[in-house]
């Protein structure tokens, strides 16, 4: 039972819409389903490090850690409103994005979930709440991250295929500066969701 109630908990975590959600979903558009599911592969690589950092880190640790990343989440909402401008000025023109590789997208994705301090302060504080005194408590944790982590992978590329297909109905439009402006909001959203998250 308190295995059902952790696999719909982070369920509902997980399909609200954050900047990984936003990244996969703007990248899906203007780069198609292939370097969607690749942004999913970068954002699922830095969670497991915030997931093992949680795991074994002491509320003191995390805490100061993520304090830490102060610096690297204004980084991370610089990259995303970089982006987000890139792209509203591509719409403007009417010029497409050009393509970007699989290890860009891998670190697209990559940087955007890494620099996000509130992952790691909310695996740290979730994830303990679903551990039994009857039974050791790293071996439960781990479980749990693998458990969140496929959840979170599986989500997360429902998410690339569904803006996949979003961006095949904007083509047959012949619109990339439609494909541009919706990408570069989403860029824009995914920048102000990470600027309002507190680290401590």
């Amino acid at each position: 039972m308190e295995l059902l109630t952790f696999i719909l908990i982070s369920i509902g975590v997980i399909l609200i819409p954050g900047p990984n959600v936003l990244v996969v979903i703007s990248t899906s558009i203007t780069q198609g389903k292939l370097r969607g599911l690749q942004t999913v592969v970068g954002t699922s690589a830095a969670m497991i490090i915030q997931l093992v950092v949680a795991a074994l880190g002491t509320a003191w640790f995390v805490s100061a850690l993520a304090e830490g990343f102060f610096w690297l989440k204004w980084i991370g909402v610089a990259y995303l409103i970089y982006l987000g401008v890139s792209h509203l000025i591509r719409a403007a023109s009417a010029r497409q994005e050009p393509e970007i590789t699989a290890i860009a997208s891998m670190q697209r994705g990559f940087w955007v979930s890494l620099t996000n301090p509130k992952t790691i302060l909310f695996f740290s504080a979730f994830l303990p709440q679903f551990a039994v005194s009857t039974a050791p408590y790293l071996e439960q944790i781990a479980l749990l991250s693998v458990i969140f982590w496929v959840l979170a992978a599986i989500l997360d590329s429902g998410y690339a295929l569904l803006a996949s297909r979003l961006s095949a109905l904007l083509n047959r439009e012949g619109s990339s500066k439609q494909q541009n402006r919706a990408s570069g909001i989403l860029y824009l959203g995914a920048g102000t969701l990470l600027a309002t998250t507190k680290t401590g």
